[in-house]
């Protein structure tokens, strides 16, 4: 889930608390993989969204979603055009040729854990497909950065100038978080260069980058329900994200699945 102005002091987590913090996102990973091992056309949105809390929860992990600023679903599901935060229901049904972006959280032992995918049903146009593979590829791109004295800014730049190198847009409104025992905690993770100075990493910091990027422009409204979040112009858009913690090996990605 992207952050939209919530802020506090930056955390850092010792090696235990980043241990929890894998486990709880490693059941979001078992999510994210069982649902692109059932996406498929005719499914309902409202039926993933109890696959994936009954996952969650016998996996002993609440969803962390549900009801946080009075979301009303545990999974954000977002077809084509939807960029983030898509509520599901049980009259929206997927189809063939869609593009579907899960993005689901946990809380575990005081923990969140934070991830998202777009995943492809059927046959989709090549450059929908370029879209997907260029999106996931500026998210790698920019886990790359996340290294002890580099910037927020490093991630951004990173992910900004694969994204614009393809002919694709960065959306600016929505950005990634801080994570630990918040879903969302300073700093901000944009997805594009800011003009202001931005914070170091630090070792202990845990970071939700999260990469939205759409085929057309960046412009992007949200619908009446006050929580989807579509391109203006109406074209598709991608979205992935893994939670990842500044260690002096490098990045550690908590949130990485077995499907990668």
């Amino acid at each position: 889930m992207s952050k939209t102005g919530q802020d506090n002091s930056i955390t850092l987590k010792s090696p235990e608390q980043i241990s929890v913090m894998h486990e709880a996102n490693q059941i979001v990973a078992g999510v994210l993989s069982m649902l692109n091992r059932e996406m498929r056309s005719g499914l309902t949105t409202l039926q993933l969204d109890r696959w994936a809390e009954e996952y969650c929860r016998d996996h002993g992990a609440e969803p962390a979603f549900k009801g946080y600023r009075g979301f009303p679903a545990s999974l954000c599901v977002s077809i084509n055009e939807q960029v983030v935060h898509g509520i599901p229901c049980k009259q929206t049904r997927i189809r063939e040729g869609d593009i579907v972006s899960v993005d689901f959280g946990t809380k575990y032992k005081g923990f969140y854990g934070d991830s998202a995918m777009t995943i492809p049903v059927g046959t989709i146009p090549k450059r929908v497909q370029q879209l997907l593979l260029v999106t996931e590829e500026a998210l790698e791109k920019g886990i790359e950065q996340v290294q002890i004295g580099n910037r927020i800014s490093d991630i951004s730049k990173a992910v900004q100038d694969h994204v614009e190198e393809q002919g694709f847009s960065v959306v600016r409104q929505f950005v990634g978080h801080g994570i630990g025992s918040n879903l969302h905690e300073a700093p901000e993770i944009p997805n594009y260069v800011q003009k202001k100075a931005s914070p170091r990493l630090l070792e202990g910091m845990v970071v939700a980058i999260e990469p939205m990027v759409n085929l057309g422009k960046e412009k992007v409204r949200v619908l009446r329900d006050r929580w989807t979040v579509v391109a203006a112009d109406g074209k598709p858009s991608a979205h992935f994200e893994h939670s990842v913690a500044v260690t002096a090996e490098g990045p550690f990605i908590l949130s990485s699945r077995q499907d990668n």
